[in-house]
């Protein structure tokens, strides 16, 4: 069963010196597609380029919260931009990466309550799902998200939250993304949530070149570490890896709006 990344950075120069080479061992071990996602204004185009270069990449663009401080009011304006003049290319798969980040004390909650609202604004009007970033920021996001009801939902990117945030999410027509933070045995009440989440929620992703699993500790994280991801997370759930592979590969699709093959 191909499996899908619904979560990388792959633009990013960590993976300058051995991209193509990266790309071609990631899909020897059955990672079919991968997503890039955007994070400022500054990356967009770089990361469109990288796209283009390759049928199986898909891009998301947006203003992540971490990097308030980078963003300028015209940035949400030339984000519209970018959505209506890629309108309908195969490749544009998401808004993002979007949402709060209440762990870092200085990023002003305000300023990124304004700028999500402003991007989920956009998500809608281009009727594309949301890739979100939720850092110890589920009430305010899930109160959002009541308020703006995205036909297409999205994703809830590194989910970490408790069974009664899966269940508001899932709701709300969110998926949620898994990747290595569950794989580390210290991550006890993550693992005793993730028993009551149901297959059809869940999607995999690595977030490259960050959050390495267990397995591959101190390491840049990569496509390629999908699969143990996916085999990690499956003996956790206590299901076959297959079963689990399947699962979010049809779950990423029906975000996307692919087809499944």
């Amino acid at each position: 069963m191909p499996l899908i990344d619904t979560h990388t950075h792959l633009d990013f120069p960590d993976f300058d010196p051995d991209r193509a080479s990266l790309l071609a061992r990631s899909r020897a071990l059955g990672v079919a597609k991968m997503v890039v996602l955007g994070v400022c204004q500054d990356n967009w185009q770089r990361l469109w380029d990288l796209v283009e270069s390759d049928r199986q990449l898909y891009g998301a663009l947006g203003l992540h919260p971490v990097y308030l401080d980078q963003h300028r009011p015209e940035h949400v304006r030339e984000l519209g931009e970018w959505l209506e003049r890629l309108a309908g290319h195969p490749q544009l798969c998401a808004v993002g990466e979007i949402g709060l980040d209440y762990f870092l004390p200085d990023l002003d909650r305000d300023a990124q309550q304004h700028l999500f609202e402003a991007q989920l604004q956009l998500a809608a009007e281009a009727n594309l799902p949301a890739l979100l970033h939720v850092r110890r920021s589920h009430a305010p996001v899930i109160a959002t998200l009541k308020r703006f009801k995205l036909k297409r939902g999205g994703i809830i990117h590194a989910f970490a939250g408790s069974r009664e945030e899966a269940r508001e999410y899932i709701k709300l027509g969110f998926k949620l993304g898994l990747g290595g933070a569950a794989t580390w045995p210290q991550a006890l009440r993550l693992r005793k949530v993730l028993a009551d989440v149901p297959l059809a929620s869940i999607v995999l992703e690595t977030d490259s070149p960050d959050m390495a699993p267990f397995m591959y500790p101190n390491q840049r994280n990569s496509p390629e570490h999908l699969p143990a991801i996916c085999e990690a997370l499956a003996q956790v759930m206590g299901i076959n890896a297959e079963v689990l592979a399947e699962a979010s590969t049809a779950n990423a699709c029906e975000v996307f709006g692919w087809e499944t093959n």
